[in-house]
């Protein structure tokens, strides 16, 4: 026989989620607040307050103050309650972020470790994420998992690099990893991981483009607030958007991709020096420094304006660049823009990341947060 309606259960899921959401959006609330926002009976929010608590998910910290009666106590979620790992692999480096249910960086670290397809890789990124853990004393029934942030397209099973140029490392699967990693794992594009760090909870955001100035340039596309993937998981690679079809040689094998020219590692290939003192000597009015960082931003611009004609939205520069930006860069960046657009720009529409080189793995490591929101 066929039933309508709900279960019981069911709605006490429902009845839980609901004041779970309430608090962490609310960040503090009272008892009080809750029944009133929700309009929920105080013994149904008793309740689920008392399971939450249980389960360890928040806690009554303080009081408010007092409107003329007893003071309210002041309820909030426990942010570190579930912990999620961001892991982003460089050709030279492994960076390790820990986020708490605010996607707020509780620790992060880097490691020097050069890349290369092995087991004995795969098994030191494993050790790593454990001597990380054990550091800074992550117990592991909080963490939800671990996300592998990559340079390279993913598969769109999530199962394996799909195009790996940068590392060559073509074909690597997420369970040459998993196996080291005693924690869920996933595996993101680097470009898309940061892009939806930018737009976490951020409503203004939800329709950009963002452009990653790390060694090798990345991209991604944000529709509606969701990563926009593509066909073949490729949308938002404008690294290789060709600029100049008689340019540098890419990676890729084609000429004149702004990889080329607006990455961190082209930067220091015509400076001819490492990015730090590229800026340093930058800032110091050095003049072969100074035209090069014009030519940077011209292409960059030239880049920048092309995309605006075809996606009308927000701009954000991210990755490891972008904290060596200053407000005249970024003044001379959309001046540039403007003046080769055949479109009225609005007054702002380019910003800065304050995420830095953190961006991939911190943005990864949200994929977790999300599916326990979306659960609980």
């Amino acid at each position: 026989m066929m039933t309508t309606g709900m279960t019981t259960m069911e709605i006490k899921k429902i009845n839980k989620s609901k004041v779970y959401h309430l608090i962490y959006d609310s960040h503090t609330i009272s008892k009080q607040g809750i029944a009133s926002a929700l309009q929920m009976g105080m013994n149904t929010v008793t309740q689920n307050l008392k399971l939450l608590e249980e389960e360890g998910l928040i806690e009554r910290n303080g009081y408010f103050e007092s409107t003329g009666g007893r003071k309210a106590q002041a309820i909030r979620i426990l942010p570190r309650a579930r912990i999620s790992l961001g892991i982003e692999i460089l050709r030279k480096t492994l960076h390790i972020a820990a986020v708490d249910l605010y996607g707020c960086i509780l620790e992060q670290e880097s490691y020097p470790l050069p890349f290369h397809v092995s087991d004995a890789y795969c098994e030191k990124v494993g050790q790593t994420v454990n001597a990380f853990t054990e550091k800074y004393r992550l117990p592991r029934q909080q963490i939800l998992g671990a996300a592998i942030a990559m340079q390279g397209l993913i598969s769109t099973d999530g199962t394996s690099v799909s195009y790996g140029r940068v590392l060559d490392h073509t074909g690597m699967k997420l369970s040459d990893f998993a196996r080291h990693i005693p924690y869920p794992c996933r595996l993101e594009h680097d470009s898309k991981a940061a892009g939806y760090l930018e737009t976490w909870h951020q409503e203004k955001f939800r329709d950009s483009i963002v452009v990653l100035l790390n060694q090798n340039l990345g991209g991604a596309v944000i529709l509606d607030g969701k990563v926009h993937n593509g066909l073949g998981m490729h949308s938002g690679s404008i690294e290789h958007m060709c600029i100049n079809p008689d340019g540098p040689l890419c990676y890729c094998g084609e000429r004149g991709c702004l990889e080329t020219y607006c990455s961190a590692d082209s930067l220091e290939r015509a400076a001819g020096t490492d990015i730090p003192t590229f800026f340093g000597q930058l800032r110091l009015g050095t003049p072969a420094f100074i035209k090069i960082w014009e030519d940077y931003l011209r292409h960059l611009a030239f880049a920048i304006c092309n995309l605006n004609v075809v996606l009308d939205c927000y701009v954000i520069i991210s990755g490891y660049l972008a904290p060596y930006f200053l407000p005249e860069d970024l003044e001379r960046l959309t001046r540039m823009i403007t003046d080769s657009s055949p479109y009225k720009q609005q007054k702002d529409f380019i910003f800065l990341s304050t995420h830095g080189q953190l961006a991939p793995p911190v943005g990864a490591a949200l994929y977790y947060i999300d599916e326990f929101l979306h659960e609980i």
